[in-house]
């Protein structure tokens, strides 16, 4: 093992990171992959300059990569659930319930409910602002609402589902990466996400009274009449829907659930749609369901899921282990946490620090994936030192990783939000109520203890267990 990397040359590290970020997708509007690759391989560089062996910081990648490979089956298996589910039909009856709640008298307060029906459903916070978000962008100008409104109620909608639904990406990596079961995780973030939810209905509520005018709901009734015409909507397709609350419930392992999940699926697009299960299963399990109703929004919605849809995401996910792998090795990480938890003398500043880190790696690194997986790199060991459960963790990293990204204009989540629907980032920005709020909550629990729970003994004892495996493989891969 080499020697402490002085703080200089870590700053120097960052500063790569940044730069060939902001470089990349500010100058060029390319993937991140790269600028990830490139922070590794010069993290690796300086490392190897302090006395760092190359078997010991590729044990550190490798180990790294192996702490995400749930996650990765589990993005695989979630590719397959959402193109089951949709071949079945069970999406589309979700989405035709979710769009008969509009009511021109609360349209703020649809607009965001109708965005979390829909998110859960597909479990993805771009598809939904890229489809039922640009209808309601529509119809929130022929009722007369700023759109900066419309646009908040839609983001804090569609995230409110990005972090509650089993077949988001982002709610698994987190999950993984604080070392929390998803369910587990899930549960969990009811203490924050509904509060914020409830706060921001209520001054969406607020906000809507007194704004009067004649709706144009043709967008939405075009939609829901061509679910009627080219699906069958039977309420029987709930049923897939219940069994994931269920597996909720009786904690079910993710993923022999989400597997019967698809099975079900499957079984629901012979039985209501007509479909060959067979060539369901061999085709769109893979490449995702292809929508051809006709209808434009419809079709983009629907046109989703499969194993290669996750590639992308699973892709970042082993770019970003390369290199939280090689600053883990080398104690990169572990420097920082030591210079800012000098600053966390109890949890509710601890989770403030992690709040802070998790928004400042949105605004540096400009992607959510990156501000999921490196603070839960960073301060899962000290979440663990402090006997607080892997789940406490998970959460802040979604109350302040995720739900923050849409809010920075250069952010991948930010860029497709004002490039989709129109609206510039500053103008939505103070109306997406439910982002802003969650953070917020976090550090409050934090501060109050509400809902942060302690591991046992016997939870605290396997953690020990886990890392002394985990030391062993390194200090044997030193010898190699």
């Amino acid at each position: 093992m080499g020697k402490k990397i002085p703080m200089w040359q870590i700053g120097l590290i960052f500063a790569v990171i940044i730069v060939s970020m902001g470089y990349t997708i500010i100058g060029y509007d390319g993937y991140i992959h790269i600028p990830l690759m490139l922070s590794g391989i010069v993290a690796a560089i300086i490392a190897k300059l302090n006395g760092y062996r190359w078997a010991y910081l590729e044990q550190g990648i490798i180990n790294s990569i192996n702490s995400a490979m749930q996650a990765c089956l589990i993005l695989m298996i979630v590719g397959m659930l959402i193109a089951s589910w949709i071949s079945g039909g069970i999406i589309q009856l979700m989405i035709y319930y979710g769009l008969k709640l509009l009511n021109p008298s609360i349209f703020l307060v649809a607009c965001c409910l109708i965005c979390c029906v829909v998110s859960l459903s597909t479990g993805s916070s771009w598809t939904t602002a890229g489809t039922v978000g640009i209808a309601f962008v529509g119809i929130g100008a022929g009722l007369g609402m700023p759109v900066g409104m419309t646009a908040g109620a839609i983001i804090s909608g569609a995230y409110f589902g990005d972090k509650m639904s089993p077949l988001s990406d982002s709610t698994n990596l987190a999950a993984a990466m604080g070392g929390a079961k998803l369910f587990d995780h899930i549960k969990h973030m009811i203490w924050t996400v509904t509060p914020s939810l409830i706060i921001a209905l209520i001054i969406y509520a607020f906000l809507g009274m007194g704004h009067t005018g004649t709706v144009d709901v043709s967008q939405v009734e075009s939609l829901t009449a061509a679910l009627r015409e080219n699906f069958n909507l039977s309420p029987l397709l709930l049923i897939p829907p219940i069994f994931i609350v269920l597996m909720v419930i009786f904690k079910i392992p993710a993923i022999p659930g989400l597997l019967f999940g698809v099975v079900l699926g499957v079984l629901c697009s012979g039985i209501f749609q007509g479909q060959d299960m067979v060539a369901v299963s061999v085709y769109n399990l893979y490449e995702g369901f292809v929508s051809e109703t006709g209808n434009e929004f419809l079709d983009t919605l629907l046109t989703r899921g499969g194993i290669e849809s996750m590639f992308y995401a699973i892709s970042i996910v082993f770019a970003a282990m390369f290199l939280g792998g090689i600053l883990e090795a080398s104690n990169v990480l572990r420097t920082l946490c030591e210079a800012m938890l000098k600053f966390a003398k109890g949890t509710g500043s601890l989770v403030t620090i992690v709040v802070i880190s998790c928004i400042v790696i949105n605004i540096t690194c400009a992607d959510q994936y990156v501000a999921i997986v490196l603070p839960g790199k960073m301060y899962k060991q000290e979440f663990e030192d402090r006997r607080l459960r892997h789940k406490n963790l998970s959460r802040i990293l979604e109350d302040a990783g995720t739900v923050t990204s849409p809010l920075v204009p250069w952010s991948t989540c930010g860029a497709y939000m004002t490039s989709t629907l129109g609206i510039a980032t500053a103008t939505y920005l103070p109306f997406a109520f439910l982002n802003i709020l969650n953070p917020f909550i976090s550090m409050f629990y934090g501060f109050t203890g509400i809902s942060i729970e302690k591991m046992t003994d016997e939870e605290y004892e396997a953690v020990m267990r886990e890392r002394e495996v985990e030391k062993a493989l390194a200090e044997k891969a030193l010898q190699a």
